[in-house]
């Protein structure tokens, strides 16, 4: 063989070395991106990322795991609940995620919404969601809607998705989410927490109801809900309720729930002072529902039209109860502080809340307690001993909502006249006037 010859064989051989890695290359990467040509239905890196999952013999396998890259869900909220439910949603493969949440990461969220850190205080909590998601599972579409979820958005965006899950707080958005869910025909996975508590339930499970109006046709007084930020709550047992959810979401997905064996139900869980979790059977659907019901009036074009009034249905606490001269700002409430002994400061909120952070020289009746006294004067005393009838009161509390009540009740049933509450509260002298003082 000539040295010509030799050349020319060992740059075919290189060739054809460079194009075989090329090919390879090509082909993983195409594996990766769910692009080839090969007769496996997942890339080879979802075989591995998933394969502990596909192999529980209850999940169903590899039939299993395409429903769920083929399901599209969406996340109302990326809170205390949304945060553990969609990281596991998006680890399990679900192949698009929608969270709506146009609230911002603050410091006193992050002791339960760990999806969330100290570097991302002030970033929309579904952008500093998406972050992290998208780390995690590359595979996975999360679609963000910065957007405050009312009557004239919630179709469009229902209607791309399979299934929602309801992480929100508050009666007024459960019942909209539920509503809209019902005309557009998905599912609801719905679920609370406050304190150490939370429940969980499935809503509108294949069209066949029952819906959350189903289960509480007529909404609980304002006065009887409380949020995380009134109640106070627990991260880990909010955690709980939210892989719960992520878990439910999963078996809806992949068909562990049939209209044969699924059954209306309400989980409720404890966190203290044992950890419980106890299951009750809850009505179907019923017939004179207004959503979901054998004749609806509460319709795709009822909503749309904002006819159907949340804000009216569900009410609101009313504590605008005081008159303008009944109030002072922070700034007079600093020089009463200042001023003469014989001003009576009263703070009005919790005692827990009271033993966390509080100004001297003022005395603690929680609001309630204060309503429960039913206007005697004897037991007002057994609690301020030097308080009187003609006695200058100021009296304090978190916001500035019940102080406005505690007011209204010393002046109208314990007969004090001279009575006034600080607009704004303990948390607006704060950020006003000293912030060096602890705000919880």
């Amino acid at each position: 063989m000539s040295e010509v010859d030799a050349e020319m064989r060992a740059e075919l051989a290189a060739l054809k070395l460079e194009n075989a890695v090329l090919r390879k290359q090509l082909a993983s990467n195409n594996n990766k991106n769910g692009t080839s040509d090969s007769p496996h239905p997942l890339s080879l890196e979802e075989y591995r990322r998933y394969g502990r999952q596909m192999i529980v013999e209850d999940i169903g396998g590899l039939k299993s795991q395409l429903k769920l890259k083929a399901a599209k869900v969406l996340v109302i909220g990326a809170g205390g609940l949304g945060c553990p439910a969609l990281p596991y949603l998006t680890g399990a493969g679900v192949g698009t995620i929608g969270i709506v949440d146009n609230d911002v990461v603050d410091t006193s969220n992050l002791h339960r919404q760990v999806l969330h850190d100290s570097t991302k205080v002030g970033m929309l909590k579904c952008e500093s969601a998406k972050q992290v998601l998208n780390k995690l599972n590359p595979h996975v579409e999360i679609v963000t809607y910065p957007v405050r979820l009312d009557y004239s958005n919630a179709f469009e965006i229902f209607e791309k998705y399979d299934c929602v899950l309801d992480c929100t707080d508050t009666p007024l958005t459960r019942y909209l989410i539920s509503d809209v869910a019902v005309n557009v025909g998905i599912p609801v996975v719905s679920a609370s927490g406050v304190g150490t508590e939370g429940q969980l339930t499935i809503l509108n499970f294949q069209n066949e109801g029952p819906c959350y109006r189903c289960f509480f046709p007529t909404p609980p007084p304002p006065t009887s809900v409380s949020s995380c930020s009134e109640g106070g709550v627990i991260g880990p047992c909010i955690g709980l309720v939210g892989t719960m959810m992520a878990i439910e979401t999963i078996k809806v997905i992949i068909g562990s729930y049939t209209s044969e064996n699924f059954k209306p139900f309400l989980m409720m869980y404890s966190g203290f002072p044992q950890q419980t979790l106890r299951t009750f059977k809850m009505r179907g659907r019923q017939s004179k529902c207004l959503t979901c019901g054998d004749h609806p009036t509460i319709n795709k074009e009822a909503i749309q039209s904002g006819s159907i009034n949340y804000e009216l249905f569900c009410g609101s606490r009313n504590y605008n109860v005081c008159e303008p001269d009944e109030r002072m700002s922070v700034q007079d409430f600093e020089k009463h502080r200042e001023g003469p002994n014989d001003v009576i400061l009263l703070d009005v909120r919790p005692s827990h809340h009271y033993e966390i952070s509080h100004f001297a020289n003022t005395f603690n009746i929680p609001v309630k307690k204060l309503r429960n006294m039913d206007g005697s004067m004897a037991k007002l005393q057994d609690e301020i001993p030097r308080i009187k009838q003609d006695s200058e009161v100021v009296v304090l509390c978190r916001y500035g909502n019940d102080s406005q009540i505690a007011t209204r009740l010393l002046k109208d049933e314990f007969k004090i006249p001279n009575v006034r509450d600080v607009k704004g509260g303990f948390f607006k002298y704060i950020d006003e006037i000293d912030p060096s003082i602890p705000k919880y």
